[in-house]
């Protein structure tokens, strides 16, 4: 998010205009960058899904906020919680999502419920690792849909995986990486030139997906909190 404001502010985004904040958390580190870049209060938002009672409230909720700013793209960016399907619908084609691994539309990736942050990092470590082959990971921006990390792949940037390599390490050179991505990718839509990229090989072969669910796991307990 700050990235990208600074990329609007800076004129290397001319037609895009970011006019709305919201964050899913009191304590996300993005309302405090906001608003040092000069965003107003009352265009940060704090929407926490437990507030609502259903997802559905919930949704309907961030439909409003966008609706009285007059938002008509949303790009989340380190946002974790599972995005309503009203809000799918409301902005079908129109809401992306900034993913920091590979992914594999329909097909086994690290995607996923609870594959954020660094556990991204790590599992593909692990995978690769343990794989012996494909010494890369990928910055990505999807489509966002009602499953998680699902949508159809509208842009990515491949960087390579040293030895010495740990899951600090590859999230610290793939971040910069990221930013272009999305950046990229909103200037993509703002011209019309939006691309989707579908892998003519799978990125999991079927006798590795045991390895890809242990890298997983083993991703999720040592990051427990992402």
């Amino acid at each position: 998010m700050e990235a990208i404001i600074k990329a609007c502010q800076s004129k290397e985004l001319p037609n895009v205009e970011p006019v709305l904040v919201i964050a899913s958390n009191p304590q996300a580190r993005g309302i405090h960058k906001a608003k040092n870049l000069g965003f107003k209060d009352e265009d940060i938002v704090i929407l926490e899904p437990k507030a609502f009672a259903t997802p559905d409230l919930f949704g309907e909720a961030i439909i409003a906020e966008c609706q009285a700013h007059h938002v008509d793209f949303i790009g989340q960016y380190g946002w974790l919680a599972k995005t309503p399907s009203n809000v799918c619908m409301a902005y079908k084609d129109k809401i992306i999502n900034q993913h920091p691994g590979p992914l594999d539309n329909g097909r086994p990736d690290f995607g996923g419920a609870g594959m954020y942050g660094m556990r991204v990092h790590a599992a593909r470590l692990e995978f690769v690792k343990k794989t012996g082959h494909d010494f890369w990971t990928e910055a990505t921006a999807h489509r966002v849909t009602e499953v998680f990390d699902e949508g159809k792949i509208v842009k990515r940037k491949q960087m390579p995986i040293f030895q010495n390599d740990t899951p600090e390490i590859l999230q610290a050179r793939v971040l910069p990486i990221e930013h272009e991505v999305q950046i990229e990718t909103l200037r993509d839509f703002a011209n019309n030139t939006v691309t989707e990229f579908i892998r003519e090989k799978p990125l999991i072969l079927p006798e590795e997906e045991t390895i890809l669910q242990e890298a997983k796991e083993h991703a999720r307990k040592l990051y427990p909190q992402g």
